[in-house]
């Protein structure tokens, strides 16, 4: 199978990538929407608010449990339908919930989109990865995650805010007339990518224990649960800290993330390691500047803006150094891993800080939270071998080697193809651009 990212390319696909970005928009809002919407949802389908909430936790279980098999299971088809059927279920589902007066089928419709958000975030850093040649990898990959960034700092709220005026069944009604005018933009400008054939395909278990597999995954369970014990219950911290405008403190890190989003894209494909460090690094940093100097407003909403900073780039840093150790062909098999153990880590975040807050209050939680982001920040630390590799001086290196003969120079050779070892597959690398 001839990859894309083995041809030398000239600008990123925009319209492609912008597409790809859209989906995972969708997906965010989708997931997230019924949250905003609890009071106006409950009493048209005759439950609690509570139960509303749980249409949130439906999503999420369906998501854990059908990342892996799914993927698995349509690893051979084509890409492209499969990414198109995603959408149009993501399309049924949100139809049904606009539609029904019954709880049961609304469980049902949202167990439904989270199958389908399952199988899209297996499939969207691998897609972004095989659009593009392989150094410009990081910076498509930051493209299409984007779309969570923009959903959870502007969709989220501006959803809430169209249910508001028109009703929350417009407001879903809505999301599925944008899933299928999405299926039309990808038949349009998304290129069709071969799915594997049987020969050709991995075992799931090979891909799992490849050296630098495990440990990206390690930091994405690590990361999550200490996100998640803060931002689950952040509005119960700004209580504790005197400072009860929990939407503003939403706000800032929506709007912190886009800014971190920006900078991942600007520095992703030149300093990956150090980027991620840096970024793990303030956020173990803010966590106790946060326990210590709660009751300082400025500190406190300040801190809450280099967090959403410092997580705003880091899932786009941790899937693209996923996609490197796997290789492309195999990533959308290693993302439905990343899948199940993502929503693993905000199911346990979430566990964890509530225990923490009825046994010991909201001054606890960012001690709480620090020890499983310092665990994940000494994880790419020690990773620098297979997981989180040093920098570009190895491709360079190789590079050297694999000049064609008679040439003087990696310039002079042109565009040479490296083949790199990553655990049992071949990562291929481009020497031109390896010594820049």
């Amino acid at each position: 199978m001839t990859l894309s990212s083995q041809v030398k390319g000239g600008r990123l696909p925009w319209s492609g990538l912008l597409a790809l970005s859209c989906a995972a928009f969708t997906a965010v809002l989708t997931e997230l929407l019924p949250a905003g919407l609890l009071p106006a949802m409950a009493a048209p389908l005759g439950v609690a608010e509570s139960r509303i909430g749980f249409l949130v936790t439906a999503y999420a279980a369906a998501s854990f449990v059908a990342a892996v098999p799914v993927t698995a299971a349509l690893r051979s088809l084509p890409r492209r339908p499969v990414l198109c059927g995603a959408l149009l279920g993501f399309a049924v589902s949100n139809a049904l919930v606009a539609l029904s007066s019954s709880y049961p089928l609304t469980v049902a419709a949202r167990l439904l989109a989270g199958a389908m958000g399952g199988t899209l975030w297996a499939m969207l850093a691998g897609y972004a990865a095989r659009m593009v040649p392989a150094e410009r990898r990081g910076r498509a990959i930051a493209v299409v995650l984007a779309g969570i960034t923009l959903a959870l700092a502007l969709g989220v709220p501006a959803g809430t805010a169209l249910a508001q005026l028109v009703g929350w069944r417009a407001a879903f009604g809505t999301l599925a007339l944008l899933a299928v005018l999405l299926v039309g933009w990808v038949r349009l400008r998304v290129p069709g990518l071969p799915g594997e054939p049987p020969h050709a395909r991995v075992p799931l278990v090979r891909v799992a224990v490849r050296p630098g597999v495990r440990p990206v995954l390690c930091v994405t369970l690590f990361l999550l649960v200490g996100h998640q014990v803060m931002y689950t219950y952040v509005g119960p911290f700004g209580a504790h800290a005197g400072y009860g405008r929990t939407g503003v403190l939403l706000a800032v890190f929506g709007i912190a993330t886009v800014g971190g989003i920006w900078l991942t894209g600007v520095l992703i494909d030149r300093f990956p390691r150090r980027t991620l460090l840096v970024a793990l690094a303030l956020v173990a940093g803010v966590l106790p500047a946060m326990g210590l100097g709660a009751g300082a407003h400025g500190l406190l909403v300040g801190a809450v803006g280099l967090w959403g900073v410092a997580f705003g780039g880091a899932p786009t840093l941790i899937q693209t150094a996923l996609v490197d150790a796997s290789g492309p062909a195999d990533a959308d098999v290693a993302t439905s891993l990343q899948t199940t153990v993502y929503n693993a880590g905000i199911a346990a975040g979430s566990l964890i800080g509530g225990l923490a807050l009825d046994a010991l209050g909201a001054g606890a939680l960012p001690w709480t939270a620090f020890p499983p982001v310092l665990l994940a920040l000494v994880t790419v630390a020690a990773g620098r071998r297979h997981a989180f590799p040093a920098g570009r001086r190895a491709v360079a290196r190789e590079a050297r080697r694999a000049v064609a003969p008679g040439a003087r120079s990696v310039a002079e050779a042109g565009a040479v193809a490296v083949t790199c070892r990553a655990g049992d597959h071949e990562v291929r690398r481009w020497a031109d651009d390896a010594g820049r």
